[in-house]
């Protein structure tokens, strides 16, 4: 390691800490999206909600493209996590009481 020049290891160091924080932001955001998923499940709306996550990527993809990202890859990131969430969703509204689902799926 001590080969490698300072700017890569500084570098590396940083991808490492925005890696956490990514991992941080999606635990909590999976929190969110759980108790979301609670309350549509107790209001008997249905898992997915398409004119939402239609508003979502249009958003995103805007987000994306002011950032200098690929609105497609954040299309593709986002269409992943909607998936995720709805699949949650689905589970929690298939249980017989919502509030049994409420085991945080991504536990510390």
């Amino acid at each position: 390691m001590s080969d490698l020049p300072p700017e890569l290891a500084r570098l590396r160091s940083s991808i490492d800490n925005i890696d956490a924080a990514l991992v941080h932001l999606l635990a909590e955001r999976f929190k969110c999206t759980q108790a979301v998923g609670e309350l549509k499940a107790a209001a008997g709306l249905p898992p997915a909600d398409p004119g939402r996550e239609e508003e979502q990527v249009s958003r995103l993809r805007a987000l994306a493209d002011e950032a200098g990202l690929d609105p497609q890859f954040a299309e593709a990131f986002l269409a992943f996590i909607i998936a995720e969430v709805i699949q949650h969703h689905e589970h929690i509204a298939g249980s017989e009481d919502p509030s049994a689902s409420a085991v945080d799926p991504y536990p510390p």
